[in-house]
């Protein structure tokens, strides 16, 4: 499991920085494609924060819930107040700070279940 998290203690940061940069960059107009549907950014917000969260347990195995949860939904408050007050296209919504949520804690619960499993 050291070996698990030493692989994760390199790829975390590596992921939060580029997951901050894609929250917070200037927001375009979306196109239309064949894949795109209505709800469609909440189905991406709970996918970056599962592997957000999965990724951070899995650096931090030993990290208390408590802590990991407060941890991540800080950072998803604050991307949604920095889109809505950096005035670049994006704006805050509450749906997406739920779907954080739930998404960290899928993370969360893959990485418990797996480690239970193989470990």
């Amino acid at each position: 499991m050291d070996k698990i998290s030493k692989i994760f203690s390199k790829i975390l940061p590596i992921y939060w920085a580029f997951l901050t940069y894609m929250l917070l960059r200037p927001g375009e107009e979306n196109h239309e494609y064949w894949f795109m549907f209505s709800g469609i950014d909440k189905v991406l917000h709970l996918s970056i924060f599962a592997a957000l969260g999965f990724s951070f347990i899995a650096a931090f195995p030993r990290i208390r819930f408590s802590y990991f949860l407060q941890i991540i939904l800080i950072y998803a408050f604050l991307t949604e107040i920095l889109q809505e007050e950096m005035g670049l296209g994006r704006s805050m919504e509450t749906l997406d700070i739920v779907a954080d949520a739930i998404g960290c804690l899928i993370g969360y619960f893959i990485y418990k279940a797996l480690i239970k499993r193989y470990f």
